[in-house]
């Protein structure tokens, strides 16, 4: 399901492309991507959906108007895959997923959600060594963690991963394109950085620009302020080849290219924790905008808050080892009680993990399916009560949902929505006192069905399922045969990469054409094979060029389609 999307999005998705070099301070106004001056925000023309969100670039909440009706384009920042992913990810990721639900399930507005993975860094590069393997083993072996973690936690994918790695080419069309622009600058160590007083007061969009004393980096810049686009390779560290040298793209260049190679040069909405907002995300619009040259790229940037450990004022990091693993979470809480967790705080808020806090959420729970059985015990008969008002408790009802889609079309409140659900619940258990003889009175079972029914279809939206114990929240073995497949699948695709590598020349004494290299065939002839014997099983193997994709399918599916090549 999703890589099929993944692949209808790429296909309709804007491709990097050229655009005329012009002066600097000078943007265009396209329609799509404003023109706005310093760094000043205006609300975007399209489709207001009615709700509000609140908008770290302004630090208010703002109307939320879409480019289209009904569809939302949104850009999260994903992992840096070099060790487990903690609770204090998981928290991001979790809010986040609930947001995006609520858009699609109450509002019907359809998410596209693109993620980045940051498989090459310094931190990815620092592990490798350490660890005496390469980058790939360590990036692939923690991407493919975090998404296990991500299905246990039952986060929804987003309809595309991309990797950096398989970027790299976009993104030093990118750095070229904004370097023709003026705004960024090659040194003579091979370095590329961003000129940030090129774009004079644009700069600082979250307003913290002021006391912002820059990153370290080659005494040769222009500016202390100035971020590096590209990095030179030093010894020991993977790089490729570049027009100012052989290298690696810089940290916040790769979310501009990727963002921008999906989406174009708008995007709806962008995500990602409070401690990305300066300067991660403030450098994206920077390049982003220098290399559209436009005025405002992205509409709306959602924080959320940053978790601690009760009594900490600091946030759960790897770096502080004060943080607790999803994996280690997951053996003692389930899943329904993290999302619990998480709705009871609004989800740009900090919010203190402890104990308590998830007993808390484990106590709601608790009344919610008490509430959910003596109801159904009710209905069945089972339970004889005294005279219901039922007129009151359909009231309560429609008061509620009233109440629960106000507050989530208020900047997703669901911790508003939650208190509303709970007083529903209160009220309702008020007429469930058992008795011990019936009289005979009519019963009011409907009500009550209404009620069950409206409190399960609103924790559905917020990913909570009553139904599910804690051990059916652990990883399917369907997520773990997509594991396999994408591992089978690169190596395949290394494989028929280097069986198709060209001859460009004629070897000495050999009257061979330029062309494919003969002895490599049967590499060709055996990765054809291994996708045909794979096809009948249900996993099918789609090859694209130099590169492949791939999906499970029901079994028996034929092997080719229109898009499907042949190596040999």
């Amino acid at each position: 399901m999703w890589r099929f999307s993944a692949r209808s999005v790429i296909r309709k998705a804007k491709v990097l492309r050229g655009l005329p070099a012009v002066n600097a301070f000078k943007f265009r106004s396209n329609g799509s991507c404003g023109s706005v001056s310093g760094t000043k925000w205006v609300i975007p023309s399209g489709f207001d959906t009615g709700l509000k969100a609140f908008n770290s670039l302004t630090k208010q909440k703002e109307p939320l108007v879409l480019a289209r009706e009904g569809v939302a384009t949104w850009y999260s920042c994903g992992p840096t895959v070099y060790d487990q992913a903690h609770l204090g990810h998981a928290c991001s990721y979790v809010r986040f997923d609930i947001v995006q639900r609520i858009l699609s399930r109450l509002f019907g507005i359809t998410v596209i959600h693109a993620m980045v993975i940051t498989d090459i860094d310094d931190k990815i590069i620092k592990r490798s060594l350490e660890e005496n393997v390469s980058t790939t083993i360590i990036s692939t072996m923690y991407e493919d963690e975090f998404k296990r973690d991500m299905l246990s936690l039952k986060v929804i994918p987003p309809v595309v991963y991309l990797r950096v790695t398989e970027n790299v080419h976009h993104i030093v069309a990118f750095i070229e394109r904004i370097i023709q622009n003026g705004h960024a600058y090659a040194t003579k160590e091979g370095d590329v950085y961003f000129d940030i007083q090129s774009i004079g007061d644009r700069y600082g969009k979250f307003g913290r620009a002021v006391e912002y004393q820059g990153e370290h980096g080659s005494a040769t810049k222009r500016d202390p302020r100035d971020f590096a686009l590209w990095k030179h390779a030093n010894p020991q560290e993977p790089y490729w080849d570049s027009p100012w040298g052989r290298g690696r793209p810089g940290w916040h260049i790769e979310c501009s290219t990727i963002a921008s190679s999906v989406f174009g040069s708008q995007l709806d909405i962008h995500s990602g924790g409070i401690d990305l907002a300066f300067p991660h995300h403030e450098n994206e619009i920077a390049q982003s905008e220098a290399y559209h040259q436009c005025g405002q790229w992205a509409n709306y940037f959602l924080h959320s808050g940053h978790l601690h450990l009760k009594g900490s004022p600091e946030k759960m990091s790897k770096s502080l080892k004060n943080y607790v693993t999803i994996q280690d979470f997951l053996q003692s809480y389930s899943a329904n009680e993290f999302r619990m967790f998480c709705l009871l705080s609004k989800y740009r808020s900090g919010i203190n993990y402890s104990d308590s806090s998830i007993s808390e959420a484990r106590t709601s729970l608790g009344t919610i399916s008490t509430f959910i059985h003596d109801a159904q015990a009710y209905m069945k008969g089972q339970l004889q009560c005294s005279p219901v008002q039922e007129a009151l408790l359909w009231e309560r009802l429609t008061e509620t949902k009233s109440s629960v889609m106000k507050a989530l079309a208020d900047d997703f409140d669901t911790p508003r929505a939650m208190s509303a659900l709970m007083n529903l619940i209160y009220h309702a258990n008020c007429q469930l006192h058992p008795v011990s003889e019936c009289d005979g009175a009519a019963r009011s079972p409907a009500v009550f069905a209404a009620m069950v029914s409206y409190i399960r279809d609103v924790l559905d939206v917020f990913g909570i399922n009553l139904m599910h114990s804690k051990e059916s929240d652990a990883v399917s073995p369907q997520g773990s045969l997509e594991g396999v497949v994408e591992q089978l699948t690169r190596f395949r695709t290394e494989v028929r990469a280097f069986a198709l590598a060209r001859q460009d020349c004629l070897t000495a004494g050999s009257l061979n054409k330029p062309g494919l290299n003969p002895e490599r065939i049967p590499l060709l002839k055996a990765c054809d094979t291994l996708r045909n014997n794979l096809a009948p099983l249900g996993v099918l193997i789609k090859d694209r060029g130099a590169n492949s994709t791939w999906e499970i399918t029901q079994r028996g599916q034929g092997v080719q389609d229109k898009d499907q090549e042949t190596s040999s």
